[in-house]
């Protein structure tokens, strides 16, 4: 019998999908109607029953305005030390619960027309 150490665990990427999206104020259907992506699945991503494909982090990061690179880490694609350096600003527009939904989505309109990221 072999005694190997447990791996250590990644960041729980289910974990982190729900609280972006409840952070956007979004239910898994609206998500799913965002991103082209199943809400079963979407609901089997967020208990962490699937791990998802790149392709499918990267949809979900622009359904949920939040950078895909932090996905990826969560996902366990990318070693958090691989970050950059600049704060997502859009995951700061939707973490801040001062703001109300109509606010978010008109701080993220003025950001996006501001760095040309009119997606």
């Amino acid at each position: 019998m072999s005694s190997r150490l447990p791996v250590p665990e990644l960041p729980d990427l289910g974990a982190y999908l729900r609280e972006q999206r409840q952070s956007a104020q979004l239910s898994l259907r609206q998500l799913a109607d965002r991103t082209g992506i199943s809400n079963p699945y979407l609901s089997q991503i967020e208990r962490g029953l699937k791990k998802p494909s790149a392709e499918i982090l990267q949809s979900l990061a622009k359904g949920l305005q939040i950078s895909a690179e932090q996905l990826y880490v969560h996902a366990g694609f990318l070693d958090a030390d691989t970050q950059p350096v600049t704060p997502d600003v859009r995951v700061a527009i939707n973490a801040d619960s001062r703001l109300t939904p109509k606010q978010r989505k008109v701080l993220l309109d003025v950001y996006a027309s501001l760095v040309g990221d009119n997606d």
